[in-house]
């Protein structure tokens, strides 16, 4: 390889290391107006007339609230209580502001794992983290909020919070333990005046999908919504730039849904917070905005310098239309409210039991998914039956993995090496048939059938393995089982695994490790006859310094595959290689005579 291609390979790799940190520093992001608890903005949002919901997603005759009855949260000076409710999985504090689920804390999860956990704020993994509005919060004008103060009160295993409002509707929300980090869920509106009530379109919070921890950067916060399939609204939607990084005015609010939401759920990578509602009666709309949350503290900063100076949310609001209560008539609805892990098989479990299919949650649909499932299963399994660390039973599924396919690249690595003995009298071909391409590659053609050759012996081992590694992929980026997973120096195999910084910039040597096995490979790896020499430099050395590029800032998990599965490789062809000079060396038996 000449000078010129190292330097333009170092280049190219170099920026796109760079390239992310160089567009934010070009094109800073602009953060979100900083909210209150009053969330006049969001509220007038949802609720304000001409700029509110679309008419053709809230059914006919429903009654938008004007400007004017868009008001805060809560209107009085009325002191903020909380009740605690709690089991052995989770503890749920409710706040009379809104009446809702303010916090819900994890006991099983710690907030931080990994090398920062002692930098750690919390004790635990929580959910709806210093969002403005508790969950399941109603939210919709002055005649459904009031000054939004509820009462609560306290059963063994139930909060009742209620609200009688000056028109004479009568709010109450009941929230009962159930198992599997759910809690029933049942809302009344009751009219107990003498007279009808026109309400407007109800406006249910779901909640706010917040950062794990102090350290994560957010990239993972997501809506996800059902009607029969998931769709998913996600943090990318609302960023300040767009294709190829050129910055662009983010939307105030996305609106999805057409009368047929049957559940949603904000989340981050490992931790969901959703509402499922009845199957008979789905909600009209679900709006998704970004909101920003408080700044760390000066404490948080100080143990983590690192931290996520502007975090920020995504919060969730269905809307059921606009409801006509006669005089004594009441509306009620019982919902479930799921707050916990992204755990594959209890959210299977609660899937069957409610025929929600809630597991959709893991993002494990598609082809790939197929195999992020089984990769999965496989894991837990060699961990929870022969007691393997997470990282060796990812090693072990590698080599698994490998000797399923060995045949397979053995028969490869043959026929690329036979095709290197019939270069000559291909390249013989080639010259005689110069002046007709198409007679030329018809000729080759018969040649490698006649020979038993193929020119895409050599891909086919790869193309058939990528969706092992987009199945380890989608698997090692959900699964919360390797959450804090440690292998060497890596302490979270769901993330880099970053050993110091230099001039901010991250030293990952899993990554690093993995380029140069690939190189190693690339080199043992025989050329393809006919291949021009650009492309044998561009296979050889470009394409392993590119992914390596690309997995950089992977999760280590991810690195650890690919490295195993190159030192595998390369030991294979060393094998190979061994037995094939064995052969050649092995002297020819006596003539038998006839």
């Amino acid at each position: 390889m000449d000078r010129k291609t190292v330097i333009v390979l170092i280049i190219s790799f170099a920026l796109m290391l760079l390239w992310p940190h160089l567009v934010n520093r070009i094109y800073p992001p602009r953060p979100l107006p900083r909210q209150t608890n009053l969330l006049a903005v969001a509220t007038n949002q949802l609720a304000a007339g001409s700029n509110g919901l679309s008419p053709m997603l809230v059914p006919p005759g429903s009654n938008l609230p004007p400007t004017g009855a868009c008001v805060p949260l809560v209107t009085s000076g009325e002191p903020e209580q909380l009740v605690v409710l709690e089991n052995a999985l989770a503890r749920y504090t409710f706040s009379s502001h809104g009446g809702g689920l303010k916090l819900v804390e994890l006991k099983r999860y710690p907030e931080t794992v990994g090398c920062y956990r002692k930098g750690s704020t919390t004790n635990l993994a929580s959910l709806n983290t210093a969002a403005a509005v508790p969950a399941l919060a109603l939210l919709g004008g002055e005649a459904l909020q009031g000054d939004g103060v509820y009462t609560l009160s306290r059963s063994q295993d139930c909060v009742r919070a209620e609200k009688p409002l000056s028109n004479g509707l009568l709010v109450v929300k009941e929230f009962r333990l159930s198992s599997n980090y759910l809690l029933a869920v049942t809302v009344r509106l009751e009219n107990r005046s003498g007279q009808a009530l026109t309400l407007p379109p109800q406006l249910w919070e779901v909640g706010t999908a917040t950062p794990m921890g102090p350290l994560d950067d957010a990239s993972r916060l997501a809506v996800y919504w059902y009607n029969g399939a998931k769709r998913e609204v996600s943090a990318s939607e609302f960023s300040s730039t767009g294709f190829l990084c050129m910055p662009r005015t983010p939307p105030a609010r996305i609106e999805r849904g057409h009368n047929d939401i049957l559940w949603a759920s904000v989340h981050n990578q490992f931790f969901a917070l959703a509402v499922l509602l009845p199957s008979n009666a789905p909600a009209a709309q679900l709006t998704v905005l970004k909101t920003n949350l408080p700044p760390p503290s000066p404490a948080v900063l100080e143990i983590a310098p690192r931290a996520n100076r502007n975090p920020f949310g995504l919060r969730a609001v269905l809307t059921y239309p606009a409801l006509k209560l006669e005089a004594g008539q009441a509306w009620e609805r019982q919902f479930h409210v799921y707050a916990g892990p992204k755990e594959y098989q209890l959210l299977v479990e609660i899937a069957a039991a409610f025929g929600n299919e809630l597991d959709l949650l893991m993002d494990y649909g598609g082809f790939f998914g197929f195999f992020a499932k089984l990769l999965l299963l496989s894991m837990n399994f060699l961990h929870d039956t022969l007691k393997l660390s997470y990282a060796l039973a990812i090693i072990v599924i590698t080599v698994l993995i490998k000797l399923l396919f060995w045949p397979l690249t053995q028969a490869s690595t043959r026929s690329m090496k036979r095709m290197q003995q019939l270069q000559p009298q291909m390249k013989v071909i080639q010259e005689k048939y110069k002046d007709d391409p198409a007679k030329m590659n018809r000729k080759l053609m018969e040649f490698m059938k006649e020979h038993k050759v193929s020119p895409m012996a050599g891909c086919l081992p790869i193309l058939i393995q990528l969706p092992v590694f987009f199945g380890f992929y989608k698997m090692i980026l959900t699964a919360i089982e390797l959450r804090g997973a440690r292998f060497l120096w890596a302490c979270d195999l769901t993330k880099p695994d970053t050993i110091l910084y230099v001039l901010g910039f991250p030293i990952n040597p899993l990554p690093l490790i993995m380029g140069a096995t690939m190189l190693w490979q690339s080199y043992l790896t025989p050329t393809s006859p006919g291949m021009d020499p650009v492309q044998q430099r561009l296979m050889k050395y470009v394409m392993p310094l590119f992914f390596l590029g690309i997995l950089y800032n992977f999760s280590a998990g991810l690195t650890l595959y690919w490295t195993v599965q190159n030192l595998l490789s390369i030991a294979q062809m060393k094998l190979t290689r061994a037995q094939e000079q064995a052969v050649a060396a092995k002297p020819a038996g006596p003539t038998k005579k006839k």
